[in-house]
Order: structure tokens, then C-alpha cells, then sequence
């Protein structure tokens, strides 16, 4: 008979450490019981092996955690989804189409379009390229005068 505080995990004795039992004691009950069915809903979902999960009614099979079949992080995930609620990503989607609608509004105007940094980065370095090619020559030739 186990005892009250070490309940279904007093089958393993002093074996594995204090913290490895303490863990299975919380997961275990969990892990047993039935759980909700994501496509009947109804309470008839039973743990196969691991991470998978199989309603006895609608005979709905399906991953899950390890020993749950949704996990914190998936239904977090879920909802997210579900609200379409992505938040830095929309707010990045809102800029890129204020962007556009400025971009185009400047056209209809006749003004010019703004350069992009990359294509003006671009050109700058173009330029410094050409005029140390002129300067690189002359430089070099001096160079061999004074040396000689």
C-alpha cells in the first residue's frame, strides 16, 4: 500500500531521486484521465503512446504533447491563430502598406519616388570606387618617382 504523500509513484522505492518521483506524481493523473476530443468534443480521448492521442467515439487520432494532448505553448499557438492575432507581424504589414499608399500617392503627384537606402548605398559606393580608381594610378606613379 502506498502512502498518502508518494502516492501511485511509491512502486519505485528510493529509486530515481526525490525530484524525479515528485514529477511523475504531478504528471501522472493527468496523463491517465480522459480528455476533451478537438473534433466531437466530447470527453472520450484516451493517451495511445507518446503524443498520441485517440477518441474512442469518433475514433478521431491525433498528435499531442507528450503526456497531454495539447501542450501550453500549442494553445497559446491556437489562439493566436484562431483571432489572427500576430502582433509585431500585423504591425509590420500595416507599415509596408502605409509605405505603399505614400509611395503611390507620390507618384499620382508626379514627385519622385525616394530612392531606396539599398540603391543609394549602392551608388555611393560606385562613386568612391571610380574616384579611387583615378586617384590610385598618379598615386602609384609618385610613389616609384620618390623611390628611385
Amino acid at each position: 500500500m502506498a502512502l498518502k504523500k508518494v502516492g501511485t509513484t511509491g512502486r519505485y522505492g528510493s529509486r530515481y531521486g526525490v525530484g524525479i518521483r515528485k514529477r511523475l506524481l504531478k504528471i501522472e493523473p493527468t496523463q491517465v484521465q480522459r480528455h476533451l476530443c478537438p473534433n466531437c468534443g466530447s470527453r472520450k480521448v484516451r493517451r495511445q503512446s507518446k503524443g498520441i492521442f485517440l477518441c474512442s467515439k469518433c475514433r478521431h487520432e491525433f498528435i499531442g504533447g507528450a503526456y497531454l494532448p495539447q501542450t501550453l505553448t500549442g494553445g497559446i499557438i491556437g489562439k493566436m491563430v484562431s483571432q489572427k492575432n500576430f502582433g509585431l507581424l500585423n504591425e509590420l504589414e500595416e507599415k509596408r502598406q502605409k509605405a505603399e499608399m505614400e509611395s503611390e500617392s507620390n507618384r499620382e503627384e508626379g514627385g519622385t519616388e525616394a530612392e531606396p537606402k539599398r540603391e543609394r548605398d549602392a551608388k555611393k559606393s560606385r562613386g568612391k570606387e571610380k574616384e579611387a580608381e583615378k586617384e590610385g594610378p598618379e598615386e602609384a606613379a609618385e610613389e616609384v618617382d620618390e623611390g628611385g
